[in-house]
């Protein structure tokens, strides 16, 4: 199960004792960072602490908790030879079986912390559209994702929200600052309007739309029409997901825009335009 509140509410629905896995320490080389968490039930788990070996052995002991009555405890696990892994680090994993009360503490801890993760606004829910939101679900981002045609979105990820309506402004307005923006609407106008209202903020992180340079030149122009500032319009990245790849296909380009959303929008590297 991807996403751990889906799995809290399912688990609490069957009524299944569940464990939560932490990792409290991370020395060296490591699979993941301290504070990576999973969950782990009899027969299912959700999140990850780094696969492999350790992950195996802590999801084993948690579960031999969870059927010998529950409590809390600790794994050191030295990713060397004698585990099997070349990392060359070590890791302490907290493992702690959750009661109904603890399981509910953590849904509402998750959920606070979902709500301060980085906001990105997806505007259009076609082919590219509907590739993309897949694949930005599995990133640590809130996703809010806007088309006024609500047949258009097909199944919607788990964990993404969306807005089926024609207030793209009020989308727009109440975006907070350093949010990010990929626009590819059905309409080429409407995409121009809704570039010109994000930059028009001037305090966005990332600013980017579909198409090509013959596009972006056109929309230039009059964005510069607008007296939208000079450095604005050279932020805006368009064509977006351009790696020197030329293909098409909306799985491809979506993958190509999601590592130019990791780069550039959750890590903050800048390239020239």
């Amino acid at each position: 199960m991807d996403d751990p509140i889906e799995a809290i509410r399912h688990w609490q629905r069957q009524n299944a004792p569940v464990a939560h896995l932490t990792v409290l320490k991370a020395l060296g080389s490591t699979p993941r960072e301290a504070g990576a968490f999973m969950l782990v039930s009899a027969s299912n788990t959700s999140g990850t602490i780094g696969g492999g070996e350790l992950e195996w052995r802590a999801i084993f002991k948690a579960r031999s908790m969870l059927t010998s009555g529950g409590g809390t405890s600790e794994l050191t696990v030295q990713l060397g030879p004698e585990s099997g892994q070349c990392c060359g680090g070590s890791v302490t994993v907290g493992i702690e079986c959750l009661d109904a009360e603890g399981l509910e503490t953590l849904a509402a801890h998750i959920t606070t912390g979902i709500a301060c993760l980085p906001v990105l606004l997806l505007f259009g829910a076609g082919h590219v559209g509907r590739a993309l939101a897949a694949a930005l679900a599995l990133l640590p981002l809130r996703l809010i994702w806007v088309d006024s045609r609500p047949e258009e979105f097909g199944t919607v990820p788990a964990g993404v929200e969306v807005i089926a309506d024609t207030t793209w402004e009020r989308v727009v307005r109440d975006a907070p600052p350093g949010a990010g923006a990929l626009v590819l609407t059905h309409n080429h106008a409407l995409d121009g309007v809704i570039v010109a209202e994000l930059l028009e903020r001037g305090d966005l992180t990332y600013v980017g739309m579909i198409g090509s340079l013959t596009k972006r030149r056109r929309l230039e122009h009059g964005l510069r029409e607008m007296n939208i500032p000079e450095d604005r319009i050279n932020s805006l990245v368009c064509p977006i997901g351009d790696r020197g790849i030329r293909d098409k296909r909306p799985a491809v380009i979506a993958a190509l825009v999601t590592a130019e959303i990791v780069e550039r929008f959750l890590h903050g590297k800048r390239n020239s335009p």
